[in-house]
Order: structure tokens, then sequence, then C-alpha cells
């Protein structure tokens, strides 16, 4: 791990910089648009079917980008590849803003998607090249910005649509994108002063496993896979689909929206804490099964409590949040090097997001009046079940690289 103190301060600072306004300019795409499906159904014609179509386009963009990553990683820098992200994001939520009929709103809403997909895979090499000691803690301020920029788009959605209209409201969250991309601007332009990190491809070297690592041939592989299909699935369906549920049993539309923001804020104390627990215990199947019954207890308590008492459950609920983190944490406490890092990031996260995108799909599909949204939520405790599996085959303490070695004779022993 002494590669970090190899990268000068300097470009250390910038790189911290970078990752977290990266962070926090990567969901508000995400969650701007389910509070304002009102507003924006008197311009373009939103059905079930095309906001079921919308909604699964985060989780679809995710995955290309999960199986797309790799091979562009082993091409293009990271930085290189984050910028390119940005613009990704930038020109996503611009032309949304812009978009003048149903078929170019969903086109750039996917491109928006992809650029996210991109960071998605990317951070977690990025914190493993420039912070291989503080992955723990970094991994947890990443993700409590990933869920306050969640909240902030969710919770202004409708107060800036109010007097500007809904295009400003989610257009305006691209100016975030353009300036999460300044501090790699700066990275790249002082690149030649500075250090090669141990974690450069060229000092990545020696750690590297003798034969290809091929994560689907691992249980480490498909257990991250399914911990982000489960996770995904609930997450990004209760982001497209949590406001229609609550203004269907009487709550109003600004309201539903604010319970969204608090839904994505839960994230946040659970980003605190869950990777800094998950990273000090050898098996952590505990950390994910707390998150899956807070899930099944806040669905319980929002489909059969009391509106009045809405808030409580959707508490509970976005506390299940947590898992994505566990996921996220999951990839470096299960890897040695940069590169295998890279690598199971993008299996992870392109099968499970592949697996999670019929999620907010199916979830407004399997909704009848006359059975209300107890199918829908069915749905999404088959996915906590497959999440759970996929907590226990990475519970054990090993590394993904080992599984691909021929000879490796000073191999550090597995991290708990």
């Amino acid at each position: 791990m002494g590669g970090a103190g190899r990268q000068p301060f300097r470009g250390r600072l910038t790189a911290l910089a970078g990752i977290l306004l990266v962070a926090f300019s990567a969901r508000e795409a995400v969650s701007a648009v389910s509070p304002l499906l009102g507003p924006i159904s008197e311009d373009l014609p939103l059905d079930a079917v095309t906001t079921g179509i919308l909604g699964m386009l985060p989780t679809a963009g995710f995955a290309v980008m999960g199986f797309l990553a790799p091979p562009l990683l082993r091409r293009i820098q990271l930085e290189h590849l984050l910028l390119v992200a940005m613009l990704l994001t930038t020109l996503g939520q611009v032309g949304r803003a812009l978009g003048w009929n149903i078929p170019a709103f969903l086109l750039f809403t996917w491109i928006a998607m992809l650029g996210i997909g991109v960071v998605n895979v990317v951070i977690p090499p990025l914190l493993m090249k420039y912070f291989p000691d503080k992955t723990g803690i970094l991994a947890a301020l990443h993700i409590t910005l990933l869920g306050a920029s969640t909240a902030m788009a969710a919770q202004f959605a409708i107060p800036l649509s109010d007097p500007y209209g809904w295009r400003f409201s989610i257009g305006i969250w691209a100016a975030l994108s353009v300036a999460a991309a300044m501090p790699w601007l700066i990275v790249l332009a002082g690149k030649r002063t500075v250090a090669r990190s141990k974690t450069s491809p060229a000092n990545d070297r020696p750690s590297l496993p003798t034969n290809p690592i091929k994560p689907w041939r691992s249980s480490i592989g498909w257990g991250a896979a399914l911990i982000f299909a489960g996770c995904s699935s609930n997450t990004f369906a209760a982001l497209s689909w949590l406001p229609v549920v609550l203004i269907d049993r009487g709550m109003s539309q600004e309201t539903a929206g604010s319970m969204l923001a608090l839904y994505s804020i839960l994230t946040v104390p659970v980003a605190l804490i869950a990777p800094l627990v998950v990273v000090r215990m050898p098996r952590p199947l505990p950390v994910a099964i707390l998150f899956v019954l807070a899930f099944a207890i806040g669905y319980g308590g929002i489909l059969f409590a009391p509106p009045r008492s809405a808030a409580v459950w959707v508490v509970i609920a976005g506390l299940g949040q947590g898992a994505y983190a566990f996921a996220f944490t999951m990839i470096n406490k299960r890897t040695r090097t940069q590169s295998g890092s890279g690598i199971l990031s993008g299996f992870a996260q392109g099968v499970g997001y592949a697996l999670a995108s019929v999620g907010p799909f199916f979830f407004g599909l399997l909704h009848h009046p006359g059975d209300g949204w107890l199918p829908s939520f069915g749905m999404l405790g088959a996915w906590l079940l497959v999440l759970s599996a996929g907590a226990m085959m990475v519970n054990k303490p090993r590394l993904l690289e080992d599984a691909f070695l021929v000879v490796q004779p000073d191999a550090k022993e597995a991290r708990n």
C-alpha cells in the first residue's frame, strides 16, 4: 500500500476533489425526473409503458458501460474515461431538458445514464490508484455524496419547476457535471510532474496474475453481480415509482417528492458507516442481511400502514440502500490490484445492472388497480433474495486474483 505515499500531495488532493465532485454530480440525472412526471406529461405523452422504459434506462445504461468499460480501461487512462463520462452526462442532461418529443427525451436520458455508468465502473480503480490505503473511508464519502446528490435533485425538483418550468429543473444539474470535470483537467495537465504510483500500469504488473482474470469463473464475480442486481432493482424502482405509489395513496405531489428526497438522503448515514464496518469484518454477511431486512420492513409499512405514517416506513426502506455501499466496498475488499478492481467492477456492474434493469419496468407493469401495489413490491422482495444470495457468495475472505494465479510465491495474505 505504499503507492499512495509516492503520489505528490497536490496531485492526490486534486484527485480527491475530483472524485468527490464526480460523486456529487452523478445521481441528479436519475432522481430529478420522477417527481416531475406530472408536469412533464403535460408537454410529452408519458404513459405507463413509457414511464417504465424511463425507469429502466439508468440500470440499462449502467449495465452497458459495465460491460464496455473494462476493455476501454485497457486502452484509455482512467482520468480520460472520467472526462468522457462527464461529457456524456452533461450532454444528456442538457439534451433531455430540450427534448422536443418522447424519443428525444428518452435518447438523451440514455446518454446521461451511459455517462454515469462509466463513473460507476471507473471510481473503484481510481480509489485504488490514488488512495490504496484509504479505500474504505473514501468509498464511504463517495457513496454518501451519491445519496446527497440524489436527495437534492428530488427535493428541489418541484420548487425549481414551479417558477422556471420542468425543463430548467432537470437541466440545471448539468452544471455540476461541468464542475466535476475541472479537477481532472488539472490532474491531466500536471501529469508529467506526477510520479508514477505503484498502481500505474507499469507498477501494477508485478502483482497481476499470470492468467487473465475471468470474473465469470469466480463466485466472487457472480456474488458481486447478484448484490448489484438485488440492491439496484430495489433502489431504482423506488427512485422511479415511489412518488407515484405515495400519490396513489393520497399524498400531494410536492410531499411525495419530499418523501423521495428523504428516501435518497438515507443513503448518507449508512454510506458513512457501512464501508468502515465492512472493511473490518472478515465475513460481512450480517451487514448485508440488515439492509435486506430494512428494505422488507419498509415496504411492508409503505403498503399496509396508514399513509400518515409513510415517512417512518420510507426512512426504514431508505436505510436498505446501504446495500449499495456494501456492494461498492466489496469490490476493493475482494481484489488486490487496480486491474482486478476494474475488472470486477465492470463485470459486477455490467451483469448486475443488466439484471436489475427489468425492476423499474416490471414494477409499473405489475401494478393493477384491483391488486394495488402488492405484486410490484412482491417482485422487489424476490430481488432481495437475490441480493442475499450474492452476499453469501462473497462472504468468504479471499481475493479474486488468487483464483487465477499460476505462480506467485510472494502473494500477500487475503485481506480481511
